[in-house]
């Protein structure tokens, strides 16, 4: 895995490109503080969509029955495997860390293509 810091600068174009590559992925939100401790705020949703709000310093999450905003945004890291993204990490204004961790959905087999015996 490959772990790449952001710059400020460029939130807005990458976190627009990422959504539309990653639209159906599902979503794993956790909250990582001293003042919290772990959270998990949501599990194996799809994602809607992801984005940087430059005039409101906001980075909004949307997934599928839930938005997350993360306020005053200091820092963001996206760390990379050979199949692509894996997790996006945001330090909040107060220095907790959301992490995003991102799965493909499960594949069901088709109950039609049964083998029968």
């Amino acid at each position: 895995m490959a772990v790449q810091m952001i710059e400020k600068s460029k939130w807005g174009a990458v976190l627009a490109g990422i959504s539309r590559a990653l639209i159906g992925k599902r979503a794993e939100i956790e909250i990582a503080s001293l003042d919290l401790g772990d959270q998990i705020v949501a599990e194996r949703l799809p994602l809607v969509a992801i984005s940087y709000d430059r005039k409101d310093d906001v980075i909004s999450i949307n997934l599928e029955k839930l938005d997350h905003l993360i306020r005053a945004p200091r820092e963001l890291y996206i760390d990379y495997d050979l199949a692509g993204i894996v997790c996006l990490e945001i330090v909040d204004g107060e220095g907790a860390s959301r992490i995003l961790t991102l799965s493909d959905p499960l594949a069901l087999r088709d109950p039609q293509n049964q083998p029968v015996d």
